[in-house]
C-alpha cells in the first residue's frame, strides 16, 4: 500500500487524483462565521490524560493550567459516552465552572482498549457497508452527548491511514459527512474534519471532498503535526485557509507523528502562528501533546502554559 509521508528533506508527489476530478481551488472558498467570540481560544486536549478515566479534578488542572477550554477525546476508557453516570458527572461540573467546552475528538474505536483486544477501528471510508454503518453509529453515540455537555464542534477522521484515494471513498467521504451533519445540526455541534496521514485526508482532498459535495457547513481542523510530515504545514494553510476552525497544535522532526510539545520538534511555529493570525478569523488553538511524554506531572502545567504562549 502506499503512503503520503514526506521527510525534513523531500517531498513526495501528491497521490494520484481520481478520473474526472478537478482541482479544490476552482470552487468557491468556504467563508466562516465572522466575530466568533471564541477564536484563538486556549483549548487543551484531554488526548493528554488519554491512560486516565476523564474526571472533574483533570478539567480543574487544565483549567489552573491557564487552559480557557477542552477538547474532550471520545475514547471510553477516557470519556465513556455510553455511561449516563460519566456524562452526568461532568455535565453538572461543566454547569458550575467557567471552562469551555470547545469540541469532542470522535472516536477511533468502539472499545475501551483501542482496538488492542480486537475491535475494528471505527472508519466511515471502509469498503463494507456494514462498517462504515457501524462507525456512523458509534460516532452519533459520541454525538449525543452534546445534549448534556455542550461542545461546539466534533472533530472527525476520515478513514485510516492505508485508504487511498479514490471516486469511492469520495462518495463515502461525502455521504459520512451529509450523514453525520444532518445528526448534528439539531444538537448545535457543526463538524470538523481533520487532516490525517492518509491520501484522502490531503488538504487539498478534503477541500475537493467539501466543496464538491457542498458541505458548506463543515469546517476543518488543522493538524500541525500530521501536516508537517506530509504536505507541510505552509501548503496546508495556504490550501486550507479560512476553511480552518480549529488547529491541534503539537511538534515532531518530520518523519513520524510525535505529539511533542510546540517547539520539541522542528515545525516553524513563529511563521505558522503569524499566519493563522492572519487569518479572518483566527482558529482556536488546541493543544494536543501526547499521553506518553516523559513528563512529571509536577512540571505539566508549566509546560502547558509555555506552548499556549509559544502559539499566541
Amino acid at each position: 500500500m502506499r503512503t503520503f509521508l514526506r521527510n525534513t528533506r523531500s517531498r513526495v508527489r501528491p497521490a494520484k487524483k481520481c478520473e474526472n476530478e478537478i482541482s479544490a481551488r476552482s470552487f468557491p472558498q468556504f467563508m466562516p462565521a465572522q466575530g466568533n467570540p471564541l477564536a484563538k481560544l486556549r483549548v487543551l486536549s484531554t488526548h493528554l490524560f488519554l491512560k486516565q478515566r476523564l474526571h472533574p479534578g483533570l478539567l480543574e488542572f487544565a483549567a489552573r493550567s491557564g487552559a480557557q477550554a477542552v477538547e474532550i477525546f471520545a475514547a471510553r476508557q477516557h470519556f465513556d459516552y455510553t455511561s449516563r453516570e460519566h456524562v452526568a458527572e461532568l455535565a453538572t461540573w461543566f454547569r458550575s465552572n467557567s471552562l469551555e467546552i470547545w469540541s469532542m475528538h470522535a472516536p477511533l474505536f468502539p472499545d475501551h482498549e483501542m482496538g488492542r483486544a480486537g475491535a475494528p477501528p471505527v472508519n466511515v471510508l471502509h469498503i463494507e457497508k456494514s462498517r462504515r454503518i457501524d462507525a456512523m453509529d458509534e460516532i452519533k453515540r459520541a454525538l449525543e452527548t452534546a445534549e448534556h455537555i455542550p461542545f461546539r464542534n466534533l472533530v472527525l477522521h476520515l478513514g485510516e491511514r492505508y485508504d487511498e484515494w479514490s471516486s469511492r471513498s469520495i462518495e463515502y467521504a461525502q455521504t459520512a459527512l451529509e450523514h453525520l451533519g444532518a445528526f448534528a445540526h439539531p444538537l448545535g455541534v457543526r463538524l470538523l474534519v481533520e487532516n490525517l496521514l492518509s491520501e484522502p485526508t490531503t488538504p487539498e482532498h478534503l477541500v475537493y471532498i467539501l466543496n464538491s459535495g457542498h458541505l458548506n457547513s463543515v469546517g476543518v481542523c488543522l493538524d500541525l503535526g500530521h501536516a508537517h510530515i506530509t504536505t507541510g504545514v505552509h501548503d496546508a494553510l495556504a490550501t486550507l485557509s479560512t476553511r480552518i476552525v480549529s488547529v491541534h497544535a503539537h511538534d515532531n522532526h518530520g518523519m513520524k507523528d510525535e505529539h511533542l510539545w510546540p517547539g520539541d520538534g522542528n515545525i516553524d511555529f513563529p511563521a505558522t502562528v503569524e499566519t493563522l493570525n492572519a487569518l479572518p478569523t483566527p482558529p482556536a488553538i488546541v493543544l494536543e501533546p501526547g499521553y506518553s511524554l516523559p513528563d512529571a506531572p509536577a512540571d505539566l502545567p508549566d509546560r502547558i502554559r509555555q506552548a499556549f504562549d509559544r502559539l499566541n
